[in-house]
């Protein structure tokens, strides 16, 4: 720190000094800044010490009686019962097992004595076909899950049939064909 400036601030200058150090505060604006940057340090260091930190307002403390008051007279109970109802309901309402869909399939096959499926939707396992009365048909009603489906028909027990009302088809890895279609929602 230069010298003048801590004899001013320290009142440790004649009246001749203190005229000079204003002379040359007017004439040299780098000392002028550093005096005045030296004095606002002084100032804080000469400041008060605080003994405790201030209590901060944050404002009226929130009145929980107040605002649960309403809910306990008559129509505020009965208001708060239902809308307890409301919100228990949209929790636990059960929801439907997503994507299950009734598929019925159908086959003319009058020459065999026997039908079966099997598919992904079985896990390859054979389930009997239901002949409908001597027309010489065969059908079945399973739940399917949505999405892509293959599926094929075994006939008498030996002999693998796609089905042929489905375009959609695709070799499978015993040399025969599985057909293939996409289980959704009916509107």
């Amino acid at each position: 720190m230069n010298e003048i400036i801590s004899m001013y601030i320290d009142d440790e200058m004649t009246l001749d000094d203190k005229i000079a150090f204003i002379e040359k505060i007017r004439a040299d604006i780098f000392f002028s800044d550093e005096t005045m940057g030296l004095l606002q340090q002084e100032k804080l260091i000469r400041s008060e010490v605080v003994e405790r930190l201030p209590v901060l307002d944050t404002g009226p403390r929130f009145d929980w009686k107040k605002f649960f008051k309403p809910f306990f007279q008559p129509m505020g109970i009965v208001a708060s019962a239902l809308a307890a109802l409301i919100v228990l309901l949209l929790i636990y309402t059960p929801h439907p097992a997503p994507g299950l869909i009734t598929e019925r399939f159908v086959i003319f096959k009058p020459d065999v004595s026997q039908v079966e499926i099997t598919g992904t939707f079985t896990d390859w396992k054979r389930i009997p076909m239901n002949k409908i009365d001597d027309s010489g048909y065969w059908e079945i009603y399973l739940n399917l899950t949505q999405g892509e489906q293959r599926f094929v028909y075994i006939l008498d027990n030996r002999y693998s049939f796609a089905d042929p009302t489905m375009p959609a088809r695709e070799r499978d890895d015993f040399g025969g064909e599985n057909s293939i279609f996409y289980a959704a929602q009916r509107i």
